[in-house]
């Protein structure tokens, strides 16, 4: 959200000959990323044909080579252990039920292979009224929060497991964490147009999001 570049998170692993898979690619411009940033084979999974057709343009557009698949990131039609890094960027990270995707990821993964994703940070879903912009104090509890329904002008269903639920899920699905980076906004970042419902005084103090990344173990 506040243009955070990865030399300054440091959180990717080199992807350099790498076979990588996107779980809700949406366009896919992380996985192109990805691609020029020299990974062998990027798959993009996406529920969405509308998102794909757009994606499946650019990559020919641009020649990079991207399969595309549609599909629900929960339930994935390629081979177990195909891949050597697994992505998710606001994605099946959040539209997807953590307690089948991660399992999911976990199955596509080579021993070794590590999952990076990227979400909103706990806190500021915690902050996050049903309506309007996140706020300096707590709307909700955090018990139960694994399935939030929204109501407002964009009615639809997301996932945001506490922390302390996600390192209980992905130590059971064989993983151990490597890190979770928190995002704040720097000095001088203005409110996203686009992405309004965090102002950037308020990620200023609290890290508006997170990402995590972890290993599947031997």
């Amino acid at each position: 959200m506040w243009q955070t570049p990865e030399s300054t998170t440091k959180v990717l692993p080199d992807v350099r000959g790498k076979d990588v898979v996107e779980l809700g690619c949406g366009t896919a411009y992380v996985g192109a990323w990805l691609k020029r940033a020299g990974a062998r084979r990027v798959v993009g999974i996406d529920i969405t044909p509308a998102q794909l057709a757009t994606a499946q343009r650019l990559n020919r557009k641009t020649g990079l080579g991207l399969e595309l698949v549609e599909a629900n990131a929960e339930v994935v039609p390629l081979r177990d252990e195909s891949f050597d890094v697994a992505i998710s960027e606001y994605g099946a990270s959040i539209w997807c039920d953590p307690y089948k995707w991660i399992p999911e990821a976990g199955r596509l993964l080579r021993s070794g292979g590590e999952l990076v994703f990227l979400r909103n940070s706990t806190l500021s879903m915690l902050c996050m009224p049903d309506t309007g912009r996140v706020q300096e104090s707590l709307q909700r509890a955090q018990r139960d929060m694994n399935r939030l329904e929204w109501t407002d002008d964009d009615p639809g269903v997301e996932f945001h497991p506490s922390a302390g639920d996600l390192i209980r899920l992905l130590r059971a699905n064989g993983f151990e964490i490597i890190d979770l980076v928190e995002l704040f906004a720097p000095e001088g970042a203005t409110d996203h147009v686009e992405y309004s419902y965090v102002t950037a005084a308020w990620a200023r103090r609290w890290p508006s999001e997170e990402i995590w990344r972890a290993r599947k173990r031997d």
